[in-house]
């Protein structure tokens, strides 16, 4: 991907330029951290009635953009919108978090795939919503939860250590590399329409990277988002994209090496060295603040914000979180925050 210099600052930076201060903006951005959020939120019967409602997401994707000089604004919706459109009973349970119904069969999943992207159409609603609405320096971002970490929810029907989904793929491991695809097929369809509504960049979240051994971790991460990119690109979506391999540790560098993102989202356990490394090969690198250090606050949270801009700022960079934003994150200290990095260079 290529970048002018009208271009918005967070795809400069995903282009491989090297900012005088870069580009922020928050996993989380938009959430329950917000009063305003919380007070849209009681509007709706169910976190999924509220994902897709076009009118009330691009009300809360751009709530923090209107209260922060944040770069990029990013879709508010959900990684588990996936499974409900591939035919999976999906809900939220208050106080509890998400759960699932019963997995469908192979079958019934793969007759929902070609029409996944029809099925979101509201996320796209959303984020056609949000562009017309955001000023033209200021990118928006879309996004999907990656293939092995939305399947863990679809097999074990709710948040857990993924212990259930991890064996399945040891003792079945055709089974799992079945569903591997169907999600690979009917996630880059999706994202495919979120850039034709106006996503100008995509994020790849793998949230449950953590604890998969090598070989587990090129099969069920490095494999699929190589496969679902090059669906990308052979679909002609040229939009910068973000792959964020959550907890991959050491093997985050051998995923940098061999998956053509245009940019890798790296989380709190991230050394110096790691990062380095990546934007040494030409790639931009996103993160890696503690989210429990942006809600404890202080001098740390300060020196440390300095210190990411200081050993990361001379290569192409993102400046995020290693994980999104607490629900009981005082504002303030996100303000100050975003202001050091703005304030910074």
């Amino acid at each position: 991907m290529t970048s002018s210099a009208g271009d918005p600052r967070l795809l400069r930076a995903l282009s491989g330029e090297v900012l005088p201060r870069p580009p922020v903006w928050l996993m989380r951005q938009a959430g329950r951290y917000l009063p305003e959020y919380r007070a849209l939120r009681a509007t709706a019967p169910d976190f999924i009635a509220f994902c897709l409602d076009p009118e009330k997401a691009a009300e809360v994707t751009l709530q923090p953009m209107r209260r922060f000089p944040l770069d990029a604004a990013i879709v508010f919706a959900d990684i588990l919108l996936i499974p409900k459109a591939l035919g999976q009973k999906v809900w939220f349970e208050t106080g509890e978090g998400p759960r699932l119904g019963e997995l469908p069969p192979l079958e019934g999943l793969w007759s929902h795939v070609e029409g996944a992207a029809d099925a979101l159409s509201a996320v796209g609603e959303t984020l056609s919503r949000v562009r017309a609405a955001l000023e033209p320096d200021r990118a928006l971002i879309g996004f999907a939860g990656a293939p092995w970490t939305v399947l863990t929810y679809m097999l074990e029907g709710r948040s857990s250590d993924r212990s259930r989904a991890r064996a399945l793929a040891y003792e079945q491991p055709e089974r799992i590399d079945a569903l591997i695809d169907v999600l690979v097929e009917a996630t880059w369809r999706y994202l495919a329409m979120q850039v034709s509504a106006g996503a100008q960049a995509l994020v790849l979240f793998e949230s449950w990277a953590e604890g998969l051994p090598q070989d587990l971790f090129e099969r069920l991460v490095i494999h699929p988002h190589a496969r679902l990119l090059s669906r990308l690109r052979q679909a002609g979506v040229a939009a910068p994209l973000v792959g964020f391999p959550r907890g991959g540790g050491s093997l985050v560098a051998e995923y940098a090496k061999r998956v053509d993102v245009d940019a890798v989202a790296l989380d709190t356990q991230a050394s110096a060295a790691l990062g380095k490394e990546i934007q040494a090969s030409g790639r931009a690198i996103q993160g890696a603040l503690d989210p429990q250090l942006l809600r404890a606050g202080g001098v740390a949270l300060e020196r440390r914000v300095d210190q990411l801009l200081d050993q990361w700022g001379d290569g192409p960079y993102v400046f995020n979180l290693g994980h999104g934003v607490l629900p009981d994150t005082p504002v303030q200290h996100v303000e100050r925050v975003i202001r050091q990095v703005v304030d910074h260079g």
